[in-house]
């Protein structure tokens, strides 16, 4: 069920990114992680007004974004609909959720490790590169880990 949701969510994240920085893919993304660490460093309102800045000036690819996630979450979910269904391992998920929004620690807040995923948001305020380095060390080592050697863990 899980897996159902997270595919709108991950296709409209993808179609609105190749929207926004599909020109000129290295000098946009630099300056974006630049401005957002930039203004993450000094409080978490900064970053409220940023994504406002953001919906604001691009409302329009937002829109195209949302129009164009409907119809190819509708086509993966009719043709992989079964396989989706199958039970996911909480491993990938745990690698995907680190890779994408570990500086929030919301693959440890997944896997029931609530102090962990409370200590990743006190770092994020403090530090954000450094909790981004650490969560993708994270999905490194679960990435290699193999099942078994990942369920202790939890």
């Amino acid at each position: 069920m899980l897996q159902k949701a997270l595919i709108p969510i991950a296709v409209f994240l993808v179609v609105l990114i190749a929207l926004s920085f599909g020109e000129t893919v290295g000098r946009e993304v630099l300056s974006w992680i630049e401005s957002i660490t930039g203004l993450v460093l000094e409080n978490f309102a900064d970053v409220y007004y940023a994504l406002h800045d953001y919906v604001s000036r691009h409302t329009n690819k937002i829109i195209l974004a949302l129009v164009l996630t409907i119809p190819i979450s509708i086509w993966l979910l009719r043709n992989h609909g079964e396989s989706l269904a199958k039970n996911a391992s909480q491993r990938k998920i745990a690698i995907v959720l680190a890779i994408f929004l570990g500086w929030l620690g919301a693959h440890r807040f997944y896997l029931g490790q609530i102090g962990w995923g409370i200590v990743y948001l006190v770092i994020f305020w403090l530090f954000v590169p450094l909790v981004v380095v650490i969560s993708l060390i994270d999905a490194i080592r679960y990435f290699f880990m193999t099942e078994e050697e990942f369920r202790p863990e939890r």
